[in-house]
């Protein structure tokens, strides 16, 4: 009886042959339902997509490889967090307010992540291809991720310090959360390749570069390890939602020409959407960090101008893409972004889940130097009476309530494009009802969409309704989630005394151990014992 001849042993995969096996080759072509009836979503747009396998992957992960490089991310970052615990780490901070910043960012980002992450998981449902579905999969996961982790991270802080404790509903509720809320539903509630661009390109491009890369080194530079830690660790990711981001560009270019003017058209809109956005971040940068690193208008010529701009938009004008409309304003901007953001913060504060206070000299002088076109002809003559009416006992808080743009819903505070000490302000008027807008680029958007636009949920117009707990300050106030030290004027308040007072038993401490020194230097064996 011959022996039956050995098997040769199976060829080993290669990477791109294990992931596509892992990912492209579980797709399947249904036989009872039409392709329309299974992706009802990716036509009414005007996409026309004509080959989803042309769709390229940058970075080749199968979901095991996947969870194993999170998971070793997780545990640098949760022994970081535990040691800063432990060890009393909110102390070391440069000062109490520098967590201002983070309670917007607790507020005003974290809730996006989770935004993100549940419609990402719905694209991954809807997408044609298996390839778009797959990245759309692993970055619904990232940004679950994300908001665990800024969570966790920042609930620490939740022991000790105000403005924490109540932040999903603030972001649904507070005025100026607002602005970052309707950006992201404004995404939600477009198609699925709009919603990748606003995303891809205007949320991880444009947003996610200038807060996690310049504040989070601020956040270093404040004692702030572990939002330096979470922020480093979800940049990795960000890299990579970028990265995918640019492909869905490329991606919808090249599949059809027809395809140019309405990526196009979202370009120009995400852009000046984004943009608004990050006036918030603006004045994060400038204002709310104690020790400052790097300000608004270094940041935004670094990672946008050079890095956008003059690195991202001449590579897209091969697909016949060019830079968006209405760059030129937020150029010029750059030396007056963050300062009209505080501004408008500062006189309001009182209705914000934060405190907020005129720089120092230390601080002033900073900005001086930051901004040597702007700060000293423009800004520092208004916070200096600010200050002045704050020593006096009569600190200043606007006593009514802001006309706010339809599209950002920013208020009225941007200067008008070569002038700044005019306020921008533009309307449009649309069956009947005249619509207030901040710029010429949320009027442009306006008049693109306006049904959309209409139907915003502003804060001003609901309080003014009698739709936000009552018509007083104090009804207001109860009907956000707001309690005691939260908002206002930072010099004296709750955080401000907890925080000094802290530090001066740090110092007592000190002191009495000093002292110890001393004496165990002359008789260290005794001193040691009636110690014991």
């Amino acid at each position: 009886m011959k022996e039956a001849p050995a098997r040769k042993p199976a060829k080993k995969l290669s990477m791109k042959q294990r992931y596509s096996a892992l990912t492209r080759d579980l797709d399947w072509t249904p036989s009872y339902v039409s392709e329309d009836e299974m992706f009802p979503h990716t036509k009414y747009e005007g996409i026309k997509i004509h080959d989803w396998s042309k769709w390229d992957d940058p970075f080749r992960l199968t979901v095991d490889a996947y969870y194993r490089y999170q998971a070793e991310k997780d545990k640098r970052l949760y022994s970081v967090l535990d040691g800063f615990a432990q060890g009393q780490g909110h102390l070391t901070l440069s000062e109490a307010n520098y967590l201002n910043a983070m309670k917007v960012f607790l507020s005003g980002v974290t809730p996006l992540e989770y935004a993100a992450n549940r419609h990402f998981s719905y694209l991954a449902r809807h997408f044609n291809g298996p390839g778009p579905r797959f990245a759309a999969l692993c970055q619904s996961i990232d940004e679950l991720r994300h908001a665990q982790t800024e969570i966790h991270t920042l609930s620490n802080y939740n022991k000790y310090y105000s403005g924490f404790h109540n932040f999903p509903q603030m972001f649904d509720r507070v005025w100026y959360l607002s602005v970052p809320k309707s950006y992201f539903e404004d995404a939600l509630s477009a198609g699925p390749f709009e919603f990748l661009i606003a995303i891809g390109f205007s949320f991880e491009y444009l947003l996610t570069n200038l807060l996690f890369v310049p504040f989070m080194s601020g956040a270093s530079f404040n004692g702030d390890l572990p939002t330096m830690t979470f922020g480093f660790s979800a940049q990795s990711d960000e890299s990579r939602h970028m990265t995918l981001g640019l492909e869905a560009i490329k991606f919808l270019l090249e599949q059809d020409e027809d395809n140019v003017p309405i990526v196009q058209e979202w370009v120009d809109k995400w852009f000046w959407r984004g943009y608004r956005v990050t006036s918030l971040i603006a004045q994060m940068l400038d204002y709310m960090l104690p020790r400052p690193v790097m300000s608004w208008k270094e940041a935004f010529e670094l990672y946008f101008e050079q890095q956008m701009l003059n690195g991202l938009f001449p590579d897209l004008a091969y697909y016949g893409i060019r830079p968006p409309k209405h760059v030129e304003q937020a150029i010029w901007e750059k030396d007056h972004l963050s300062h009209a953001t505080h501004n408008a913060l500062y006189q309001f504060s009182f209705a914000a889940n934060f405190t907020t206070s005129t720089p120092d000299a230390e601080h002033s002088a900073w900005l001086a130097k930051s901004y040597p076109d702007s700060y000293d002809q423009l800004y520092r003559p208004r916070y200096d009476k600010q200050a002045k009416m704050a020593a006096e006992g009569n600190r200043f808080f606007y006593p009514g309530l802001p006309q706010l743009c339809q599209v950002c819903q920013v208020p009225m505070l941007f200067p008008e494009h070569g002038d700044p000490t005019k306020i921008c302000q533009r309307s449009s008027e649309y069956k009947g009802e005249h619509f207030n807008l901040c710029s010429d680029g949320c009027q442009w958007i306006f008049e693109r969409e306006p049904e959309k636009y209409i139907q915003a949920w502003m804060p001003v117009h609901q309080i003014m309704l009698g739709n936000c707990g009552g018509p007083s300050v104090p009804e207001v106030l109860d009907w956000y989630g707001m309690t005691e030290g939260d908002n206002g004027e930072y010099i004296g308040s709750v955080d401000h005394q907890n925080w000094q007072k802290w530090h001066a038993q740090v110092e007592d401490v000190v002191g009495d151990s000093e002292k110890t020194e001393d004496v165990s230097d002359q008789e260290p064996f005794a001193t040691s014992v009636k110690e014991a």
